[in-house]
This record gives C-alpha cells, structure tokens and sequence, in this order.
C-alpha cells in the first residue's frame, strides 16, 4: 500500500515558484510549484495551483505564511471536487491507488534531490533492448514497479 502521507511529505519539499508584485499586500502573491506533481488541486503541466486565497479570496490580512500553510493543508487534504487537474482529479475519485502509485512515481522521479531508484530501474530496463521513452512511460503508467513496467513492456 502506498503511504501518501509520505508522498506528500515530498510534495512540500518540491521546488515552488512564488512572486510578489509592488501590489502586495493588496494582492496575492503567485505562486506555482516549479516541480512537476501529480495532485488534484495542482497542474501537471503548469504546477498552478487552485487554491482560492491565491485568487479571489486574498486578503491584505493574509501573509506569504498563510498562503505556504494553505498550500501545505491542501497537499495533506485534496480537493478532488474543486480540481485544477481534471484528469488527475478523476484518477483520485476512481482509481485512489493508482493516484497514489502515479504520485509517488512523481515524487521519486521529480521532486527528490536523488531519483537514483528509478534512474536505476530505467537503465536496467534500457539494458534488456527497450527505449527508453517506452520505458519511462511504461515505469509511469505502473507507479515505478519494475516488475510490472517489464510485464507490460514485454506484453506488447
């Protein structure tokens, strides 16, 4: 079972993006993450997140703090119903373990300081005559398991 606790533990240690315009307070700062994650409530391709007080719903009360809490609340409790990913959203609703099998393949492939696991398992795969991109999505589509991955590769 994949612990997503864990996994989104990682997630708050991703690379983000934040800009604070002349405007702020009066305006909220923005912020995306610069790493690619596989949440709900977060982009895959663009990593904006849709999170309200990053909109509509900022105040000059608020502060950078609030906004990191948020985020950090939000990585802990996802909003699958209110997405900015529908597709991942989706998967959240219907599939929950492949979500989280998908997340942690994110999380170890992007968002660690060392992905040595999974390079690992790429190169051991190269090595057996597949591409490499076929391996790559082939690892993505089964979570990282490379049991799996060469199953699949194997099977067509």
């Amino acid at each position: 079972m994949v612990d997503f606790g864990r996994v989104q533990k990682e997630l708050q240690e991703c690379n983000k993006d934040i800009n604070v315009s002349d405007a702020y307070p009066f305006e909220p700062p923005r912020m995306k993450f610069a790493t690619k994650v596989w949440h709900p409530n977060i982009s895959s391709q663009s990593g904006a997140i849709c999170l309200d007080i990053l909109k509509d719903q900022w105040s000059p009360a608020l502060t950078l703090k609030t906004a990191l809490l948020s985020i950090q609340a939000l990585l802990s409790a996802p909003e699958p119903d209110d997405p900015q990913d529908a597709v991942v959203a989706q998967q959240y609703l219907k599939d929950y373990q492949v979500f989280a099998s998908t997340a942690r393949y994110w999380t170890e492939s992007f968002a660690k300081t060392s992905s040595l696991g999974v390079e690992e398992k790429v190169q051991k795969l190269v090595e057996m005559g597949f591409p490499e991109a076929l391996v790559r999505s082939t690892l993505e589509v089964v979570g990282g398991d490379e049991n799996l991955a060469l199953e699949k590769l194997c099977s067509g």
